[in-house]
Order: structure tokens, then sequence, then C-alpha cells
């Protein structure tokens, strides 16, 4: 039984200990939290199971590393506080524990990874012995394992595209909608997550991993990004009102480049109504989110992953997926030696032990 910390619960937290909680291989030995409203309430009612777990939250790290977990479930946001972000995952790193994260964007592809960050990786996990792996949460393995596994069917593959579609009025995070993505924002409005370079920061790690997967070299990482307004004000049941005329709607393109043209794209669409921007991709079914593999060539094949948790929610559903890869992930590490591991490293494993298992 290794022995596993969540730090954070947030929305991928939350979603951690749920997952840290099925696996078998896994037990649940620390949670760490950065609200002073969190800290002493048990880990059961954080995730929202309606039972106990008999773990209880705290924000003494010192005390939760000191116990030299064999993994950590790094879960707090890196987005807007990545130096920090860092800084707490070497430090579990240096202490021996297997770190799972997607906090870290750079570490997408290890390998094309600014050499100051790859440096203080490797040195941390000389120095302590532990590993890191990092995956997203939009999701990764839809950016990586899924696209690979399913170009290996065809016969002559011209485009590797990778879709998200989201209905972000379903999603419990409003700071992320309405100021980084910028809904609900006037169009003259600048959205830290749409500015120039931050899309290929993100995502740019992960069309590289494909091109390196699929062995080709790229000329270059390019961004479209594209905004619609509102037509109607609408209203959404987690964040109130977004204007008519304000944001409604994104969509943007990373785009690897090889012999001139876009050969790998990662493309997100989202948007707040489903009535802004009709024309562009939807949800087979109409509802509020999928992720999509399409491989333009001959044959074309075209597959389409819904996730929804307990409560229909696709948005949720989705992260928890990634989180499934992350958590999926400790078993594999902890048997591999120490290192800095990518998603073309780790494989994605079986259920092995889960099937029609449900935690007391």
């Amino acid at each position: 039984m290794l022995s596993t910390v969540v730090w954070g619960t947030g929305n991928v937290g939350r979603l951690a200990l749920r997952a840290v909680e099925a696996y078998p291989g896994l037990g649940l030995a620390g949670v760490l939290v950065s609200d002073p409203g969190k800290v002493g309430r048990d880990a059961g009612e954080l995730a929202r199971l309606g039972r106990r777990l008999g773990v209880v939250a705290t924000d003494d790290v010192d005390a939760v590393l000191g116990t030299r977990p064999d993994a950590v479930v790094y879960a707090a946001s890196g987005e807007l506080r990545p130096d920090e972000a860092l800084a707490d995952i070497l430090r579990a790193v240096r202490g021996g524990a297997v770190v799972v994260t997607p906090a870290l964007y750079e570490l997408y592809d290890p390998r094309n990874a600014p050499a100051a960050t790859r440096a203080a990786v490797r040195a941390a996990v000389e120095d302590g012995g532990g590993s890191l792996f990092v995956s997203g949460v939009d999701p990764g393995w839809g950016n990586d394992v899924l696209p690979l596994l399913v170009s290996g069917l065809g016969t002559v593959v011209d485009v590797v595209r990778c879709q998200e579609i989201f209905d972000y009025s379903t999603y419990d995070q409003e700071e992320s909608v309405r100021f980084i993505v910028g809904m609900g924002q006037p169009m003259d409005y600048a959205p830290p997550m749409l500015a120039p370079t931050v899309p290929s920061m993100v995502w740019g790690g992960q069309v590289r991993l494909i091109a390196r997967g699929l062995g080709v070299e790229l000329d270059e990482v390019r961004e479209v990004v594209d905004r619609r307004a509102l037509d109607v004000t609408v209203e959404t049941a987690t964040m109130g009102a977004f204007e008519a005329g304000t944001q409604g709607a994104v969509r943007f393109e990373v785009q690897g480049i090889v012999a001139g043209e876009p050969r790998i794209v990662i493309e997100h669409v989202t948007r707040v109504h489903h009535s802004c921007a009709p024309d562009w991709p939807t949800a087979p079914d109409g509802g509020d989110g999928a992720h999509r593999v399409v491989i333009e060539g001959r044959p074309r094949i075209e597959v389409t992953v819904e996730a929804t948790d307990e409560d229909g929610n696709r948005a949720a559903g989705g992260n928890a997926t990634a989180v499934g890869r992350l958590v999926g992930a400790i078993e594999w590490l902890a048997a591999a030696p120490p290192g800095l591991y990518d998603a073309l490293d780790v494989p994605l494993r079986p259920a092995v032990g889960r099937l029609g298992r449900r935690p007391a």
C-alpha cells in the first residue's frame, strides 16, 4: 500500500481524493490545504463523498511531508503561481515521493522545457530519489496517448487534431471563466489565457510531445484565436448573468507546423451558452462537453469521448478522467527508477483490481 498525500482540494484535488480512495494499492495518508476554512475538515467531506475517510486536512506542509509519503498528488493551481507550485513540487520530490500533477505546463514535454526547470527537477530527483510526472487536465490523455494510439490505425495520416468542446456555464470556477478566459467581458478586454504566446505556453508542449511520438520535426508552433459575442443575455446556474455583447465563445488552435502545413492541432472550443457561435464544433448530442480526436487521412478516423460524473456533469467527468490518468500512474512510477517522466514514458494502465469495486 503506497501512502499518498493529496495537496490541494479544489476542482482537481476533490477528484484526486476520490481517485486515491478508489485505488486498491494506494492509501490516503494526508491532505494539504491553503484555505483556513478547510483545516480540520475530514477528507471525505472535502471530496463530497458523503462519508468520512478518517484523514483530516491540514496546512502544515512540514508535518505532512515529514512523514515521507510514497506519493503526492499535487492538485494546487500552478496557473497563476508557477514558481510557487514548482517549489512545492520539488520539495516533495526531494523528500523521495512520486509526484503527479497537472500544475506545470512547461513540463508536459520535459525535453522542450526551459533548461533551468529541467535542471532543478533533476537535481531534486538526485537529492531525494523521487519522481515527477506532469499531465494536463484538459485532459492530458486527449492530447497525447489517445491521438497517438488512434493515429496508428490510419494508412495515411495528414492531420492529427485534438478537440476540447466545453460549455463553461457548468464550470465551478468563476474567476477563471470570467477573468482568465474573458467570458462575459467586453470584446475589447484582453483575456490573459488568449494573449499572444500563452496558448502555446500551455499547450505547445503537448503538440511537441505528439510530434515526438510521430517522429516528425516541427518548423514552429503557431496560434489562431477567434472570439464571439453573445447575441442575448444568458443566465447560468453557477455564475449568474452574462450580458449581450460580451464575450460568449472562444475558439483557438495551437498548431504544430510540419513542412509549412498545420499537421498537429490542439483546438479548444468553449462557450457560456449553446446559442453563441452555433457554427463552431459542438458535442455530438448538444451536451455540455466532449473530447474528440480526428485523424484526417485515409481512412478518416474520429473518436469522441464523453465522460460524465455522477451528476451528469461532463466538465467534472473530463477532469475526473485526467485525474484518473495521474493517480493511475503512481504505482507504475513507484516501481520505476527515480526520474522525470512524460506521457510517452508512462503507460496508460488498465483498471487492475478495480472492476466492479466500490470503496466502502
